[in-house]
């Protein structure tokens, strides 16, 4: 094993971990925390969202989120370096499925449903629609972004063995 077969196992892992974690925070948004904002009354609901999209703009999140994308555009390189080995398309499989179902899918569909709600008011008598509108068609490209990094996870795992 040369030492760039070592460096592309080391940012494999780091990127099937963080795939996985990122599944986990999107998973926990698509199973309970968007059913419990859909809960409450369209106001407190947009409010609460609103809270939730400046506060993910923290360090650990945006690290773990950027981090993946970087080390799954490593990978998808790596693979296609390496394409007649095996493993090398779990690797190329793995890091696009991350790059395309869970980055591409938040920039183009829900971080510009987040920027859009920030603009809501929560007491303007249309609210109600906005925000059903919203919990729906966010969390439906949430499931997408979830299933994406899970699938990205497995991949990238299933690579190591390789």
């Amino acid at each position: 094993m040369t030492n760039i077969d070592h460096w592309l196992s080391a940012i494999t892992l780091l990127s099937a971990l963080g795939c996985g974690l990122i599944a986990g925070v999107f998973f926990a948004f698509s199973s309970f925390v968007m059913k419990a904002l859909a809960r409450l009354a369209p106001g407190q609901g947009i409010a609460a969202m609103q809270s939730i999209n400046l506060v993910v703009l923290n360090r650990a999140f945006l690290g773990a989120f950027l981090g993946t994308a970087a080390g799954c555009a490593v990978v998808v390189f790596g693979s296609l370096l390496r394409w007649g080995r095996l493993g090398a398309v779990y690797l190329f499989v793995g890091g696009m499925a991350y790059l395309v179902g869970t980055f591409l899918v938040t920039m183009m569909f829900n971080a510009p449903k987040n920027d859009a709600l920030a603009l809501v008011r929560s007491d303007d008598p249309q609210s109600a629609a906005v925000w059903t509108h919203y919990v729906a068609v966010w969390t439906a490209w949430n499931h997408v972004r979830t299933a994406a990094a899970f699938a990205a996870a497995v991949a990238l795992s299933l690579a190591l063995a390789f």
